[in-house]
């Protein structure tokens, strides 16, 4: 990286072209079909209404983003029973900065918030090109009880 360090910080309404393009990038970059790729693009890009819903972190760097994370309540049917979290709705690193540790930055920010709430735990549904990153963080597979229901890769931090 530089020797300016990696800062996070809230997400403001002007940061989401910036946002969006960092996502198209990492996206783009996924072990995919490229169809598949741009097809789904827009399905993980935010707009204004996301900022009131979702809670939103941003790596800077330089004064430029390099990295967002966003998240929400996670619905008790989502996660293992008897449980409350948080769902860590998207975590994108800029690929040039991947494996520098903003990923695990921003992750942080959303356990730490999970943990400031009293829940037990983080939710993820990952990306399969993910995976291995969200393993190193601790997070546990959860079980596929609901096919039609349940997203694939799911993934917990109990906290």
């Amino acid at each position: 990286m530089s020797d300016t360090p990696l800062r996070i910080r809230p997400m403001e309404p002007g940061d989401l072209d910036a946002v969006n393009a960092l996502i198209e990038r990492a996206v783009m970059g996924w072990s995919l079909p490229d169809r598949v790729k741009r097809l789904s693009l827009p399905l993980y890009k935010y707009g204004a209404v996301d900022l009131k819903f979702l809670t939103m972190v941003v790596a800077e760097l330089n004064g430029r983003v390099a990295g967002v994370a966003a998240w929400e309540p996670a619905d008790t049917g989502q996660v293992p029973e008897g449980r409350r979290g948080l769902l860590l709705h998207g975590l994108f690193v800029d690929p040039s900065l991947q494996g520098s540790g903003a990923g695990t930055r921003l992750f942080q920010s959303c356990v730490d918030a999970a943990r400031k709430l009293g829940l037990d735990g983080v939710l993820v549904r990952v990306q399969s090109d993910a995976e291995g990153f969200f393993r190193r963080q601790g997070l546990q597979p959860l079980p596929v009880t609901e096919p039609d229901r349940d997203y694939a890769l799911r993934y917990w931090l109990a906290l």
